[in-house]
């Protein structure tokens, strides 16, 4: 094998190899909209760990995801489900509501 091959090869499959291992490193969580509430309304995620939240509404009306501390909103339509990257989040405790019934959807992410 050349010597320049030597080299670059073992660089070509790390650089291939990195963006899998970046995918392991990221969790998925689900959140669930129903009878306009968050199921389930207290969500616990490993803190600094990137974060996705997947979350579904089964209501026949819209509803929105909201939290302000970590400046996320979305809306989530009837029976679709959005994907909402909330990254690597600081140990803590992180309020969220639905801003279409705040009075019932609501509830907390805790980071630990």
């Amino acid at each position: 094998m050349p010597a320049l091959l030597r080299i670059i090869l073992p660089i070509l499959l790390v650089s291939l190899w990195s963006p899998l291992a970046g995918a392991a490193d990221e969790v998925v969580v689900k959140l669930t909209i129903k009878d306009h509430r968050f199921i389930p309304e207290r969500l616990e995620i490993p803190a600094r760990t990137k974060v996705i939240l997947l979350v579904r509404n089964e209501d026949a009306e819209p509803e929105e995801f909201e939290c302000l501390p970590l400046r996320r909103e979305k809306i989530v339509f009837p029976g679709t489900e959005v994907r909402v990257v909330l990254g690597k989040v600081d140990a803590g405790e992180y309020p969220f509501f639905g801003e279409y019934h705040e009075a019932t959807a609501k509830g907390v992410i805790i980071a630990r």
